[in-house]
């Protein structure tokens, strides 16, 4: 992270008078000066004691100035690490100028859901990575944050109350039907209904919302911003059915042959937890971070008051994984009053998946990093409870398929750790329900459904996205690929109604 001072309000308003009035002859040199612009936080002390969202968003001058600081690229590298192709050049101009209406515009062309990719996706990796500014700084965290900018035109258009739904084009008569209502779902279900098709989403839970809802904790996403979004969708007349499990309830096929949906989307996610498959594992106080954290978020078990979901408040607790889910889980512990959380990770911080906010954070919270560490097995009492893991000691070894070095381990290296809780946080295989009750739909052998580059499935009229199809990733990735078919069913619908 910056070590740098933060400049306060009064700097940043004298910076940005001396800028603004030549704004547009800003030589580059001259705007990779501008100090990268910090995002405002609650302080760690206090946000370990509640779950309000951390991340606090920028002030209007902060925004301006990290928006100067953009080169406009002719190039645009950035666009090019956009999984929805934004205009980010255009849209970050605009926020230079002054214009939030219009560079909110500029981001709706290309996502429904800035309010949310702004917060969770991963744009050290994406849009981000290779923006010419952090690369001239010889460092990817002084990129223009374009992830905090989208957030701020998102923000900015909820709290002014300038959300409109989108225009929808007169009925078609046609139907289609959305399974899942995570990113993907959402995705497909607005740009088919903006077409004039009746929209009907399914969702197995109590909730809409998919991972956004059960899975990524309220003080990273605020389940109001995702709300907000499902309210948009029913404002554009997509019908929303819950506890309706697709699979089970009704068949997929029955979809399409009894029901009368022209065309069907899978979008039902990666939701079955991986496990380490070692002794201990069925213990009690062992859980998968599916299970840990849909009943935080989604049932609201923090919420002891208002709650009655029952969840597991350890005093030691470990988390084994080094992704976001794995950040999110020990965040979530830390707040669910754990005395202490433990973080065991077999590879270096170097290598680990989740965002680089995200381990700050965590270590700004309190919780211990094991690194070049894993769990070989779990240990209970007589009664079955956990009350510590053996741990192995690992260094690393050459590169592995995934591109990092694999972890190898260092024999006899064996030591114990006092646990009372263990959560999962290794990943997540695709749902397997719809494949396992539509033989006909091909599958690999990961479980995740085949499609092509339209994301159409081997059966006709039905097509897929997010994570049923790339496994476990983000939420603008599963965005792209709802997209994708949603224009393809939109060309089906359209060609079926020329013939």
């Amino acid at each position: 992270m910056n070590d740098k001072p933060e400049p306060s309000p009064e700097d940043n308003r004298r910076l940005l008078d001396t800028l603004l009035p030549r704004k547009d002859e800003l030589k580059a040199r001259e705007r990779i000066a501008i100090p990268a612009q910090p995002m405002p936080a609650q302080p760690a002390r206090e946000r370990v004691r509640n779950m309000s969202e951390v991340a606090l968003g920028y002030a209007h001058d902060q925004a301006r100035l990290e928006a100067l600081r953009c080169l406009q690229c002719k190039n645009a590298p950035c666009v090019k690490g956009c999984p929805v192709a934004i205009d980010i050049p255009a849209f970050v101009k605009a926020i230079a100028d002054g214009d939030t209406a219009d560079a909110i515009a500029i981001i709706k062309r290309n996502s429904l859901l800035p309010a949310i990719c702004g917060r969770v996706c991963p744009q050290e990796t994406q849009c981000q990575l290779d923006c010419t500014v952090g690369k001239s700084l010889k460092d990817v965290e002084l990129s223009v944050s374009i992830g905090r900018l989208e957030r701020f035109a998102a923000d900015w258009e909820r709290e002014s109350g300038r959300m409109l739904p989108p225009e929808v084009k007169p009925e078609t008569g046609r139907k289609v039907a959305v399974i899942g209502s995570g990113p993907a779902s959402l995705t497909v279900a607005a740009d088919v209904r903006r077409e004039g098709h009746a929209v009907t989403l399914f969702e197995a839970f109590h909730k809409p919302g998919g991972v956004m809802m059960y899975g990524i904790p309220e003080f990273r996403l605020p389940k109001a911003i995702v709300q907000l979004e499902i309210d948009t969708l029913k404002a554009m007349g997509v019908r929303i059915v819950t506890d309706y499990v697709v699979g089970r309830t009704r068949k997929l096929k029955d979809l399409l042959e009894r029901d009368g949906f022209d065309a069907v989307f899978v979008g039902t996610g990666a939701g079955l937890p991986k496990f380490m498959n070692i002794e201990g594992e069925n213990l009690v106080g062992v859980f998968s971070a599916n299970e840990y954290l849909t009943r935080s978020n989604l049932m609201r078990a923090y919420d002891e008051g208002a709650a009655d979901t029952p969840i597991r408040r350890g005093r030691h607790v470990a988390v084994l994984g080094g992704g976001n889910v794995a950040m999110d889980a020990a965040r979530t512990a830390v707040r669910l009053g754990a005395d202490e959380v433990h973080l065991i990770y077999r590879r270096t911080e170097k290598e680990m998946p989740a965002r680089i906010e995200e381990v700050a954070h965590a270590k700004e919270e309190g919780i211990r990093f094991h690194l070049l560490r894993n769990v070989k097995r779990i240990l209970g009492d007589e009664t079955g409870r956990v009350v510590s893991v053996e741990c192995l000691k690992y260094e690393l070894g050459p590169p592995d398929d995934s591109g990092r070095r694999r972890p190898v381990e260092i024999p006899n290296s064996e030591y114990v750790l006092p646990m009372d809780t263990v959560v999962v946080a290794i990943g997540n295989d695709s749902n397997p329900l719809i494949p396992q009750t539509t033989p006909e739909m091909e599958t690999n052998r990961w479980g995740n459904i085949v499609v092509n580059e339209n994301n159409r499935t081997s059966m006709p009229g039905v097509y897929a996205g997010g994570d049923i199809v790339l496994g476990a990733a983000t939420v603008i990735l599963a965005m792209g690929q709802g997209r994708q078919a949603a224009a393809a069913i939109n060309e089906q619908l359209r060609e079926e109604t020329k013939s």
